[in-house]
């Protein structure tokens, strides 16, 4: 595993380089007490499961992990009584979701990360995503953010976890 090191103080070091970040409003909580909503990034190492990606608007580098090209219609569960939370689903669904396919740039590159997803806990949070920050490194709902270049860069090193600490 090929792992980054994401700081509380939005810090990602990955291979020797630092890079900045963002993080969730609510900065980095204890796994233990992650809820849904909360705008918190839990701490724990959260390992890739696969990209996601506009292949319209970007070019994946090669990576490790497996891929796949987000579809107008794809959307991502985030409501916690829902037999399909914090997982891919697609249009028309008449629980809550996220959008994947965004007219911003933030999801052209999207992670998603081992967060809630064996076994998923209802209220234990969802969409923990990797994904592109905003130019202003603005917080994210719990996520980690990068900028394009950097993303890209950490993606083609090889990354394939996030250990997500206090410090």
């Amino acid at each position: 595993m090929t792992e980054a090191i994401v700081h509380a103080d939005g810090r990602l070091v990955f291979q020797g380089r630092t890079f900045r970040c963002a993080l969730g409003r609510a900065g980095v909580v204890p796994a233990e007490r992650k809820r849904e909503g909360d705008g918190g990034t839990p701490t724990g190492l959260l390992p890739l499961r696969r990209f996601h990606y506009r292949a319209d608007r970007v070019k994946l580098p090669p990576t490790p992990l497996p891929r796949a090209p987000i579809a107008p219609d794809d959307l991502w569960c985030d409501a916690p009584t829902h037999a399909s939370y914090n997982r891919l689903v697609r249009k028309p669904f008449d629980a809550s979701h996220e959008e994947m396919w965004r007219a911003d740039e933030l999801y052209d590159i999207v992670g998603e990360l081992g967060w809630n997803d064996a076994p998923v806990v209802p209220w234990h949070g969802s969409a923990i995503f990797l994904h592109l920050a905003r130019p202003d490194y603005g917080p994210t709902a719990g996520c980690v953010a990068l900028v394009r270049a950097d993303l890209l860069e950490v993606l083609a090193g090889g990354l394939t976890a996030l250990r997500v600490i206090q410090g």
